[in-house]
């Protein structure tokens, strides 16, 4: 597995670099998907759940720009090629596809008073199987909530995050999802489940043997 991981990081740097060139403070982040194993879709209605983390996830890497565009690449997504966006046009917008998950939590976080100062570049890379019911969105949500926790200093534990890859999903994306994915990749942690009431977000890790 850390083989594999490695190869991934240094396909990803290699992206990154072939399209935005090299230089600056690049920075690599990993967030997981997830599995549920008690509990299926309870979380819409504030129940208990009892997901978990997984090795599978999503891998980006971003750098500070010096102006307020932002640019987004996919590698699971080559043919849609680079999108571009501003800080200043952070909507949704269907031709921008994925990237819409990103421009949310950056819109997310901008609603709570956080507010960017300038533009970055990104690429990111997943080895989830789409439309597998791993939670691909919420790993690229709680992915870029560390992409810009990190670059911005901003204060975002693990349920903050959580809480803002959910909004993010349901006022600017439209999807109307419960917070189960965005808490467990989060909050996950290694050989343990997360014992979840959703209504409050109490919690409790319970070890599992994988």
């Amino acid at each position: 597995m850390r083989e594999v991981c490695e190869k991934m990081k240094e396909k990803l740097y290699s992206a990154f670099i072939g399209k935005y060139g090299d230089g600056g403070d690049i920075r690599m982040y990993f967030a997981p998907g997830r599995v549920n194993l008690i509990g299926e879709h309870t979380d819409y209605n504030g129940g208990h759940v009892f997901p978990c983390a997984l090795t599978l996830g999503t891998y980006g890497v971003a750098r500070k720009r010096q102006d307020s565009k932002l640019r987004f690449y996919s590698m699971n997504f080559e043919s849609a090629g680079v999108i571009e966006s501003d800080l200043s046009e952070l909507t949704y917008k269907k031709e921008d596809d994925w990237a819409n998950y990103v421009k949310g939590v950056m819109w997310a976080c901008r609603e709570h008073g956080m507010e960017m100062d300038c533009g970055l570049d990104f690429v990111c890379v997943g080895n989830i199987p789409n439309k597998s019911g791993l939670s691909s969105s919420a790993s690229l949500e709680i992915l870029t909530c560390k992409v810009i926790a990190d670059i911005f200093n901003f204060d975002i534990d693990g349920v903050t995050a959580a809480k803002l890859g959910q909004y993010a999903e349901n006022k600017f994306v439209g999807v109307n999802c419960g917070i189960m994915d965005q808490f467990a990749i989060a909050m996950g942690k290694a050989k343990h489940a997360i014992f979840l009431d959703t209504a409050t977000l109490q919690y409790t890790y319970a070890p599992i043997h994988m």
